[in-house]
């Protein structure tokens, strides 16, 4: 059975046009999570970590060596609440 050989270069064009676009959103993917691999199957306690992690340092993927928290921490809880009328 002889080989088209005609259809090999739209083929490869195919080929390459689907290389460089999943390349392309490899790179982009990779750039919005800070040059680390993007996390897949996350659960509550992940979710809950991200945004500590958010509120502390700024960004999502990043993480605080300080033991110690800054004081803004204090006050930028996640949590709403409610003024008891007294």
């Amino acid at each position: 059975m002889p080989v088209p050989w005609e259809a090999m270069l739209p083929m490869g064009l195919v080929v390459v046009m689907f290389g460089v676009t999943g390349s392309g959103f490899s790179l982009a993917k990779r750039m919005t999570n800070e040059g680390k691999p993007a996390r897949h199957s996350l659960d509550d306690w992940e979710h809950m970590m991200m945004q500590r992690d958010q509120r502390l340092t700024g960004s999502l993927r990043g993480q605080a060596v300080n033991p110690v928290a800054p004081p803004n921490f204090a006050t930028s809880s996640i949590w709403t609440t409610e003024r008891v009328q007294t």
